[in-house]
């Protein structure tokens, strides 16, 4: 491995890579092995018993030069497409090189600290006849994304009133046992087009929290405009007077996209230095609707924005 979201990590060697919707990851093949045929396998990875996935496998042959037609083809077994322990290992063995050419310039101190559960909800949908009245949606802090009909940097930039708020809770509105199953708090969620504004060159950690609402599940965030720094995950619900002072604030993975663990948490830091820009952290979460669903009864898409000022 020697590479991550276009950052250069510490090189390590590994079998099996994981790749979260949206990543990249770059690594170096050394043939030094005997003549011949070996396939590489891509298959899921989905660590939640309930949420159904398409479990199929994707195959690709490695040929050496001068390998003949009737020579058997290597196989070779992906891991169980819940193999929560290969995928830790790898996550955890990713990282940032540190050096004098390549810093890892992490914030040692926090000017704005969020916590945001990333979860799934139901609310009334009077149209969606197949889901009884009701639409599975997407929630950060119980905050579901209204898209807005004028671009948000473009309000941002002329002052436009009316289009978003900046009133988004930059904690959970209601403290509970995230994790627990069933869920511990109302799946209903609160519609509207929040923002959080950030001063200019502020730094910012945001811990990102699975919930048990609906079902736990891995969630791939992305953060628009800028990198940052994963400084710490776990399982369960994090606790900031144990979990914080484990964090690695000396060579954590540098990257834009982070898939928040299955019933966990994952920690990053950045510096808010990109004047003007809409960054956003998104979950998007896939559902495979039955042959009764309505296509428009599962809205998967959802945001927290956060607003660099000049």
């Amino acid at each position: 491995m020697v590479e991550v979201d276009a950052s250069y990590v510490k090189p390590f060697k590994t079998d099996t890579l994981l790749v979260a919707p949206g990543q990249t990851t770059n690594a170096l093949l050394t043939t030094d092995q005997n003549s011949g045929k070996y396939t590489i396998v891509a298959s899921t990875f989905m660590d939640s018993p309930v949420v159904a996935v398409d479990n199929f496998t994707a195959t690709a042959t490695l040929h050496y030069t001068g390998t003949l037609a009737t020579t058997p083809t290597i196989l070779t077994t992906p891991p169980p497409r819940n193999a929560t322990q290969v995928a830790n290992n790898f996550t955890k063995a990713l990282k940032s090189l540190n050096s004098k050419k390549y810093p890892a310039n992490v914030p040692s101190t926090v000017d704005h600290s969020l916590l945001f559960t990333v979860g799934l909800g139901i609310n009334p949908c009077p149209s969606c006849k197949a889901g009884n009245g009701s639409r599975v949606v997407a929630a950060v802090n119980n905050v579901t994304f209204v898209m807005p009909t004028t671009a948000l940097l473009q309000a941002h930039y002329f002052n436009t009133p009316g289009v978003f708020t900046t009133d988004f809770p930059g904690n959970p509105p209601q403290v509970y046992n995230y994790t627990a199953t069933p869920a511990a708090a109302s799946s209903q969620t609160t519609n509207g087009t929040k923002v959080y504004r950030l001063p200019f060159n502020s730094t910012v950690q945001v811990v990102l929290q699975d919930t048990g609402v609906i079902a736990p599940e891995s969630h791939p965030i992305h953060l628009h405009g800028f990198n940052f720094f994963v400084v710490g995950s776990g399982v369960g619900n994090y606790d900031p007077k144990t979990d914080a002072s484990s964090f690695n604030l000396v060579d954590p993975v540098e990257r834009n996209t982070i898939g928040v663990p299955t019933g966990g948490w994952v920690a990053f830091r950045f510096r808010a230095d990109n004047p003007g820009k809409t960054s956003w952290t998104h979950s998007r979460s896939k559902f495979e609707p039955s042959p009764t669903t309505d296509s428009k009864n599962v809205e998967a898409n959802d945001y927290a924005v956060l607003i660099s000022s000049y």
